[in-house]
């Protein structure tokens, strides 16, 4: 009783010390607003944006190498010192000047299958940048969510029960402590945001939150299609075995028709003499020191490796939905029973503060109705904590939102 009343002398006379900056002096972001800005700003996301952009182009080339050439066009001029005799021009005579001008077309004609690969392996490849671009857009915002839930949850857990105020040592450390952890998830969540400083969460709906829109196996069902992270696994293996066959092209003939253009003069644009020539070139690779056979080889290895992933990742959907799923719904549970368990702990502290007005009670009894009391509300806020992440992990598998943004719980 005597720490109790010491602690009671020290917090009326302001010795506990408050927080170092006031929520309400803190910039506020909503969840909408966190992950619009998270996603633009974390690195993993930008990186999977130039992935996706990187593919596009490679796409682009492999269509393009179907109907378009490859063109070069060059120009030399060059100052001889002393005049040399030019025997192209008609009649032949000396010159100081000379300029040549070139255009060169080449096109391959057959390549054994390496530009149907190629078409192949670029498609596989751009949708799994787009599936990984969405994979890392939904991990942004998981952590996102999660660095905003440490914040709601530490803001709304009070320090200052009547229990920690037995301790008087005990509850200076546990409000160091909590002050800390909120102050470092305010800093986090700026960070995932782009701001320069801490920032505050602006409070959530409280409402309970709803049953899943979907049935397990529906769940099950879409992730395994639309999941971000199988299907790169599943792009992947495409890719590789396009690459694979892309390799075993090397084996045979190729065939290039090549157009040259020259022009020669002593001035630009040259015009004294012109030719042009066409080219067809057959080129059948017999033995280059096993390179191809190394390339081959890697190709293959990439392949199975591949494969392997995307196998393991089949049969590991059902499991990851599943856990995610349950982990949902047990959480969504213990919210409910935690709610209960607040009411309940509410009414009972209100039931001996009555009592010890009248005297029917004792302060110890009311101090261990006020410490039930606080656990119950912690324990509310965790179980929304655990809510929301086992929410957003379930939409990270599933890459798509289960709830509008406004009635995101």
């Amino acid at each position: 009783m005597l720490v109790l009343l010491a602690a009671l002398q020290l917090q009326a006379a302001g010795a506990v010390p408050a927080p170092d900056a006031p929520s309400d002096s803190l910039p506020t972001v909503t969840l909408a607003e966190a992950l619009r800005r998270a996603t633009g700003l974390d690195p993993n996301y930008v990186a999977a944006i130039g992935l996706v952009d990187n593919a596009v182009w490679a796409r682009r080339s492999a269509f393009s190498v179907f109907i378009l050439p490859s063109v070069t066009v060059s120009a030399d001029i060059a100052r001889l010192n002393p005049p040399s005799f030019n025997f192209v021009t008609v009649p032949p005579s000396a010159l100081r000047t000379q300029v040549i001008a070139q255009l060169t077309a080449s096109y391959d004609l057959f390549t054994g299958g390496q530009k149907l690969a190629e078409l192949s392996r670029s498609g596989a490849a751009l949708e799994g940048a787009h599936a990984g671009e969405l994979a890392a857009r939904f991990a942004a915002a998981l952590l996102t969510e999660s660095d905003r839930a440490r914040v709601v949850s530490g803001a709304a857990v009070q320090t200052d029960s009547l229990q920690l105020r037995l301790e008087l040592t005990q509850a200076r450390v546990g409000q160091l402590v909590r002050e800390s952890v909120l102050r470092i998830a305010r800093l986090e969540l700026g960070r995932r945001v782009g701001a320069a400083g801490p920032v505050d969460a602006a409070p959530l709906d409280t409402t309970p939150a709803p049953e899943l829109p979907l049935t397990l196996a529906d769940a099950i069902t879409q992730a395994a299609t639309q999941g971000p992270q199988y299907r790169v696994a599943q792009a992947n293996e495409r890719a590789a075995a396009a690459a694979f066959r892309g390799q075993l092209g090397t084996y045979l003939p190729r065939a290039t028709l090549t157009f040259n253009a020259l022009a020669f003069d002593t001035l630009f644009y040259p015009s004294a003499f012109k030719r042009t020539t066409f080219t067809l070139g057959v080129s059948f690779p017999i033995w280059d020191n096993a390179q191809r056979e190394i390339a081959l080889s890697q190709a293959r290895v990439n392949r199975d490796v591949a494969r392997a992933i995307r196998q393991d990742m089949d049969r590991a959907v059902q499991r990851d939905v599943t856990a995610a799923y349950d982990g949902y719904t047990t959480a969504r549970a213990s919210t409910e029973l935690a709610g209960e368990g607040r009411r309940v702990a509410r009414e009972n502290f209100r039931v001996q503060q009555t009592r010890y007005r009248t005297g029917a009670t004792t302060i110890l009894d009311l101090l261990k109705a006020q410490s039930d009391f606080d656990d119950a509300e912690a324990a509310l806020v965790q179980a929304r904590y655990a809510t929301r992440l086992a929410l957003a992990g379930l939409e990270t598998i599933l890459g798509r939102r289960l709830y509008p943004e406004p009635e995101q719980r």
